[in-house]
């Protein structure tokens, strides 16, 4: 099945699911994950309308975004080391990953030097997993507090990845947490730069729960560019 195959059928499902939930597709960004693909596939996802694409490394990330049209929202969506932040900034890129004070402060310290107001998500580990990454939801409402007396830095939404389950029932239960403390922050309105646009859940295998959890911003590869 060639790239705009999968797209279009993806795309289509995407539809069938959001009405199904009584929800908007267009309300639905879906961030094609082009981390390992190349240029020309990327291309060919573009043709079929793809606007966002996630990257992994920064390297990568860097490489593609001077390689294709600046009209394109890139997104960094692996964990980010602070050596590496550098990269990014002033780049309307937004980091997804962001779970750690030291993060934080070199993203700030950065755009506030140059100029720029660099969007961020929270990422928040619900499962718990040890092999995730993630601040601890109990740890979410004082991390945001910590984040708000920084300049240069935005928050614009949470991001989480599922734990590694069949269960799908636990898959929902997470994104049902995460999509409640989206909501909780939004009606606290903590500060102005604390905003809840987007809530950034659902990969390949477990998008269609997260559309009826709540989603409206989806990470999938394999389903556009297939298995790598």
């Amino acid at each position: 099945m060639s790239i705009s195959d999968r797209y279009e059928k993806l795309k289509s499902e995407i539809n069938t699911v959001a009405i199904g939930c009584g929800r908007k597709p267009e309300d639905i960004n879906l961030i094609a994950v082009s981390k390992t693909v190349g240029i020309e596939q990327i291309q060919e996802a573009i043709n079929c309308g793809a606007f966002h694409f996630g990257e992994n490394r920064v390297q990568e990330l860097v490489e593609k975004f001077e390689a294709l049209p600046k009209n394109l929202h890139w997104h960094q969506i692996g964990r980010l080391q602070t050596n590496k932040v550098k990269y990014l900034i002033g780049k309307n890129i937004l980091i997804h990953s962001v779970d750690r004070e030291e993060l934080v402060l070199e993203i700030a310290r950065l755009s506030q030097k140059t100029g720029a107001n660099t969007e961020i998500l929270v990422q928040v580990n619900v499962s718990g997993e040890e092999t995730k990454t993630g601040i601890s939801p109990e740890s979410l409402d004082d991390f945001l507090d910590f984040i708000a007396k920084q300049n240069g830095i935005i928050v614009v939404g949470l991001m989480t990845i599922a734990p590694n389950t069949d269960d799908l029932d636990e898959i929902r239960r997470v994104f049902a947490f995460l999509r409640k403390k989206y909501i909780d922050i939004q009606n606290k309105r903590i500060d102005n730069n604390i905003q809840m646009k987007y809530l950034s859940m659902g990969m390949s295998h477990d998008y269609k729960i997260a559309i009826e959890e709540g989603s409206n911003m989806l990470r999938i590869g394999t389903l556009i560019f297939g298995e790598r």
